[in-house]
């Protein structure tokens, strides 16, 4: 007679076929306790790739900081009063072991100067994003309006957003809302320009269902235009904050007032160049950021991440 008897050991369990008391075949089957190290197996391989994909994004982005450092100290040995990147160290340890003193309108740590600018960033930016993204909608919607707009734009686009300081300073008679002026109109452009290309490359199918389903305008913009055009939208938003970031320290440097251009302006009528550069690390590190920060709500809401 011929049974099967099931023996678990701590490590592995097998089935044992028994002919008249006498074993005739093991057929061993998963062991028991290796789930669980199966599961943290499995894993292994995700965290290291995603560690060697640090790793290879990590060296290149070092090695040309390191020849950048080495570029700067060649010339900071070559140059009178021109400051080493260790005296740039230095001179931002104690800029920023009190960013955010404030003892008086014209001294004030770097800390309230940033975010002073970054204040007059959000208010012209904000003002060209209300009226830019709409206007791109109507230009890239309505032919009549495109060729009512565009040549306004083909000749108010090239100028230099600092030709328009004097006249924010006509109009509003103070420095504040001219600055947060100059932002508007040099930020605007790319978010009409994107916005319009945009809707127009919206497929015409799109819009003949809608006119076939007889939807009203304010539907056809909020469900047919806007999902489509959302990733050009953003394209536009992120490409003006960096022009409104890199427009605000020329500005500032023109007017007087609390901002990181005007802290520039001051540091070098006080020849503290290396307070100068580190005003520059920092201006790049915040413009790094914003722009990182639309990028990576553009890829949330392009097509392919839905």
């Amino acid at each position: 007679m011929k049974t099967s008897v099931a023996v678990t050991s701590a490590s592995a369990s097998k089935v044992v076929s028994i002919d008249n008391g006498n074993p005739v075949a093991e057929v061993a089957t998963l062991p028991v306790k290796q789930s669980e190290n199966q599961a943290v197996t499995s894993r292994m391989p995700g965290v290291r790739t995603y560690f060697k994909r640090l790793v290879n994004q990590a060296i290149p982005a070092l090695t040309g900081i390191g020849l950048l450092v080495v570029v700067w100290q060649i010339a900071a040995m070559n140059s009178k009063g021109f400051p080493t990147p260790l005296q740039t160290w230095e001179a931002a340890k104690v800029l920023f072991a009190h960013p955010f003193y404030n003892a008086g309108p014209n001294d004030m740590g770097i800390g309230w100067n940033v975010l002073a600018s970054l204040e007059r960033v959000a208010v012209g930016f904000g003002l060209a994003a209300l009226i830019g993204i709409p206007a791109g909608f109507l230009i890239g919607r309505f032919s009549f309006i495109a060729g009512m707009l565009n040549p306004l734009i083909s000749l108010l686009r090239p100028v230099s957003p600092l030709a328009w300081l004097p006249i924010g300073l006509l109009l509003f008679q103070r420095a504040e809302p001219a600055s947060a002026w100059t932002i508007f109109i040099c930020s605007i452009w790319p978010m009409i320009l994107n916005t319009a290309e945009g809707v127009a490359r919206i497929p015409q199918d799109y819009l003949n269902v809608a006119r076939v389903l007889k939807l009203n305008e304010f539907t056809v913009m909020r469900k047919i235009l806007f999902p489509a055009v959302l990733p050009y939208v953003l394209t536009g938003v992120r490409l003006s904050i960096g022009i409104a970031w890199l427009v605000i320290v020329a500005a500032e440097m023109l007017t007087s007032g609390v901002g990181i251009g005007f802290w520039i302006w001051n540091e070098w009528n006080n020849l503290n160049v290396q307070n100068i550069i580190v005003a520059i690390i920092l201006i790049g590190l915040v413009g790094m950021v914003l722009e990182q920060g639309l990028m990576a709500i553009a890829r949330r809401f392009t097509y392919d991440n839905r």
